[in-house]
């Protein structure tokens, strides 16, 4: 073997620590081993690359010591690793039962909200039901508020039809007009509030979605957070997930997730307490409304029977007159026939003194003479004259009046007719026709 091979397969010292460094040699090589000396070439091959002796205890201390220090520094890497181990697998623990903890506290509040959430929605759900029947009371009284307007508008269009003298505004006629207004404001006022109803029950269902909505949104966060509290070490659903920690910029804090759902429940309570105040007000216009109604056909009727009790005096009193005009034009006829005789049986005594005076006129000479008795037919004539005139004055009198009589009795039968009309209007045809007006309940909205 080579001197240089020697060399070459010589191991590398060992890489220790400074305080267990082996001491320097005190020789490379024995000093008689040069090239050409005749010792140094013989035992070239044994003395090339060794140690002393000392330095092989030195360095079987040092591999000694060496292997103590790993030893020890093992040993205490071991203790230092159990007892970290031991730390982070307890505080791992206790941060992951705080956790549990948390998120379960977290399921409480949100079960909490659910319960108050759902409550609102069923509420809302309610009141909107509720609201609904109100709405369709509502609806239902204007259907029966047609009936009375149509009923005041008839009865109106038949008493246009009285004749004169009875065709007056009287106060049928103004209980009529005023019902008539009054019906039409009731109208006006229904449709108004079945307006209002209907803004308020699209109000009441868009909140109860909004609280169905937001329960949702928390139903489903109640899922994922449970699913969390029952993961544990063991789970096989725990996966890393390295940038899960990260913060969303767009979430919230627990303030103002408790302040938004507080926000809705509010919103929906003031709709819920604006429903429920526009149901009560809604019973107090149906029931004024219909008490006004009433009240008023009480009014109109009430007038009615007093213009028709009016009428049948007024007839009564004209059948009367009536009753007595014939019977004076009876008398009266008898009358002027008894005139008319009396007027006849004036003509033959006026022809006989008349027949005297002329056949006496035919009298001789001096026989003509103006004694008493061509005197007093003289008178007779007069007297008789003017009893005839009289007679035929007084039978003038008496066919005018005789006339006025005819005439008074073509009056009295003609108003009779027209007061017959009249009540027949009133109290065939109108009152007749207000017996169908509603009842109270049926324009208070109920079926």
């Amino acid at each position: 073997m080579a001197q240089s091979d020697v060399l070459l397969t010589r191991p590398p010292a060992p890489q220790t620590v400074p305080a267990c460094e082996l001491p320097p040699k005190q020789h490379e090589v024995a000093c008689n081993t040069g090239a050409h000396t005749s010792a140094g070439l013989a035992t070239a091959g044994f003395r090339t690359a060794k140690y002393l002796l000392d330095e092989w205890f030195q360095g079987c201390y040092a591999r000694y010591h060496q292997a103590f220090a790993d030893r020890d520094s093992s040993e205490q890497l071991r203790h230092e690793s159990r007892r970290l181990a031991e730390e982070t697998g307890a505080r791992a623990w206790r941060t992951q039962e705080d956790s549990t903890r948390q998120v379960g506290a977290r399921l409480q509040d949100m079960q909490a909200w659910q319960g108050e959430l759902q409550r609102q929605a069923q509420e809302l759900l309610a009141e909107a039901d509720l609201l609904l029947a109100q709405r369709r009371r509502l609806q239902r009284a204007l259907d029966a508020v047609a009936m009375p307007l149509s009923i005041a508008t008839d009865n109106l269009q038949s008493r246009e039809r009285r004749q004169h003298p009875d065709l007056v505004r009287d106060c049928v006629e103004l209980e009529l007009l005023k019902e008539a207004e009054l019906i039409r404001n009731i109208q006006e006022l229904l449709k108004r509030t079945i307006a209002q109803a209907t803004g308020q029950i699209r109000l009441n269902r868009e909140h109860k979605e909004t609280c169905e909505a937001s329960w949702s949104d928390k139903v489903e966060a109640y899922n994922i957070d449970e699913a969390c509290a029952r993961l544990r070490d063991q789970s096989p659903a725990a996966q890393f997930h390295p940038h899960s920690a990260a913060l969303e910029e767009s979430a919230s804090t627990p303030e103002t997730w408790a302040q938004f759902t507080r926000d809705i429940l509010c919103r929906g309570e003031r709709e819920r307490l604006a429903s429920a105040n526009l149901r009560a007000l809604i019973d107090c216009i149906l029931r004024d409304t219909a008490e006004d109604l009433r009240l008023q056909n009480d009014n109109v009727n009430l007038a009615f029977g007093r213009r028709c009790q009016e009428l049948e005096d007024a007839q009564h009193k004209l059948e009367h007159h009536l009753r007595k005009t014939l019977r004076e034009i009876a008398d009266q006829e008898r009358g002027v026939a008894a005139l008319r005789r009396a007027v006849r049986a004036q003509e033959a005594p006026l022809k006989v003194a008349q027949t005297r005076l002329h056949r006496r006129a035919f009298r001789p000479g001096v026989e003509l003479c103006r004694d008493a008795a061509q005197l007093r037919l003289t008178c007779e004539v007069q007297e008789l004259h003017a009893a005839l005139a009289a007679l035929k004055a007084t039978l003038l009198e008496a066919e005018q009046a005789l006339r006025n009589l005819e005439d008074t009795r073509g009056r009295l039968e003609r108003d009779i007719a027209v007061k017959a009309n009249s009540l027949f209007i009133d109290r065939q045809k109108c009152l007749a026709r207000r017996a169908r007006y509603p009842s109270a309940l049926q324009l208070a909205g109920y079926p």
